[in-house]
């Protein structure tokens, strides 16, 4: 059991690096056990009743506060995804669309496909229906909070314009808001680190790839696979990141579209096939997310608080990594970005998330605590198209665990180059690198609460100053679709 009464079978997991025998392995062991149940602790305690509260109490405000203005005007929102008002001479480095691609690229990874089977084996299948009720009023979070990143965007310390939560904290509330701007950098720069979504790419590689092959046998050679793997990554995206946001915008506007398509045309075959076991998989979602009974002790509130951790960490409502993205978005109208930045809930939780949690329920995959993580999603895909499933979801996974990666750069560099100069920022590259090495050989439980914690902190000052600056966000809306509908905007 964690702080959150919910049920983790794997919290007692070791990495996978070998300790070697005897005292020294005792010793050993006791140091990963003391570090992983720190690291929980420091997780359950982000995630407390201030975070829950701001994350959903927040998000019922503002889908309260808008009246549901920016609900109705979805179709417009996809006009400006598609480019109809983009303009050249708009503050900015990357298109509307480009900005949308390069936050999906964050928000669309290893969670997905990894973070949805942590959930329900933790928090049991009521989990999902706490992961839709945040994404459902994260759509209007996502609309207060990156319309914010673009009303005030300020210039770095080389002059150059900026957008993000520790910029419309700064820039909206004023100076002696800087303390909370500058947490939430620090926050950011450790919880954007792409740990989790290179440990999970590691481990489908591994079992994909490497033990079929006879590449690794056991886990006492399974760490030089690791971390040879993670090297490749860490050249591979490294090559990207130094292109910064516009090399980034690029590389995800022609690769996220294709993951999405590829990864939802593949549920959508699981789903066919196993289509008489659906309508019990959807009862048993919300069956247990007022009972609880999946969950050791049956506990709600520990089913509410995997939700609502899964879904911060999927589609990043709230949490403000998403702001820093459309933060960049090419554009003078602050409304625009909101409403683009409203897409990423529903594509990533309300239509991916959904997906591989009926994949993983109507199979029965979950109820295998043997396996965690990737683990179980990938024997849902096995199960169901046996011999070409597991290559399925690795190119999946692939494209997911690398873009999320890329994403992750660019949020990191931006957050240090805050807290110590942009001129200085190029410094976080060693910090990436570093990263992706150590949680390529770590094991997933250490990893996850370490980036929970970081989500949950990163939150606060997130959603406080967005509540605080809401008002401005409204007057603002108003006057654009007041425009709109009268053909001057």
């Amino acid at each position: 059991m964690d702080g959150s009464g919910s049920r983790d079978p794997q919290r007692a997991c070791q990495p996978e690096v070998a300790a070697g025998s005897g005292w020294r392995a005792g010793i050993y062991a006791d140091g990963v056990t003391g570090i992983e149940n720190a690291l929980s602790a420091f997780a359950s305690f982000a995630w407390g009743p201030v975070v829950l509260f701001l994350l959903i109490g927040g998000g019922c405000y503002f889908f309260l506060y808008s009246r549901l203005l920016p609900f109705w005007h979805l179709k417009h929102a996809l006009k400006i995804l598609l480019g109809h008002y983009d303009s050249a001479s708009a503050t900015g480095q990357v298109s509307h669309f480009q900005a949308l691609s390069s936050a999906l690229a964050g928000t669309i990874g290893m969670a997905n496909i990894a973070g949805v089977a942590v959930a329900i084996q933790t928090g049991g299948p009521g989990a999902i229906f706490w992961m839709w009720v945040c994404a459902f009023v994260g759509i209007a979070t996502k609309f207060f909070t990156c319309s914010l990143s673009i009303q005030y965007r300020g210039p770095d310390s080389r002059g150059e314009i900026q957008g993000g939560p520790m910029y419309f904290i700064l820039y909206g509330l004023g100076k002696r808001w800087k303390p909370l701007a500058l947490f939430f950098s620090f926050c950011a720069l450790c919880g954007t680190l792409p740990m989790f979504q290179v440990n999970q790419l590691v481990r489908i590689a591994r079992e994909t790839v490497a033990i079929p092959l006879g590449w690794v046998t056991d886990s006492s050679d399974a760490w030089v696979f690791n971390l040879a793997l993670g090297v490749v990554v860490a050249i591979a995206a490294g090559a990207v990141q130094i292109g910064g946001i516009k090399r980034v915008g690029l590389v995800a506007a022609k690769m996220v579209p294709a993951m999405v398509v590829l990864y939802v045309a593949s549920a959508a075959v699981i789903l066919a096939s196993n289509l008489p076991s659906l309508p019990a998989a959807l009862a048993l979602i919300f069956k247990d997310a007022f009972t609880g009974d999946a969950v050791a002790g049956g506990a709600v509130w520990g089913v509410i608080v995997t939700g609502v951790r899964r879904a911060a960490f999927s589609n990043e409502a709230g949490v403000g990594s998403e702001a820093l993205a459309h933060g960049a978005a090419k554009t003078d109208e602050p409304v625009r970005e909101g409403l683009v930045a409203m897409l990423g809930p529903i594509i990533d939780t309300l239509i991916i998330c959904t997906s591989t949690a009926l994949i993983i329920l109507s199979t029965g995959t979950w109820t295998n605590f043997e396996a965690e993580g990737v683990s179980v999603t990938l024997a849902s895909f096995e199960q169901v198209l046996p011999g070409i499933g597991t290559y399925v979801l690795f190119t999946c996974a692939i494209f997911f665990g690398f873009s999320t990666t890329l994403s992750c750069g660019y949020y990191g560099e931006k957050s240090l180059g805050f807290l110590v100069g942009a001129e200085r920022q190029s410094l976080y590259r060693y910090i990436y690198v570093a990263s992706i090495l150590i949680s390529s050989v770590t094991s997933v439980t250490a990893v996850l609460d370490f980036i929970d914690g970081m989500y949950g902190l990163m939150s606060i000052p997130t959603m406080t100053s967005s509540l605080i600056l809401a008002p401005f966000v409204m007057k603002e809306a108003r006057r654009y679709f007041r425009e709109m509908t009268a053909g001057t905007g």
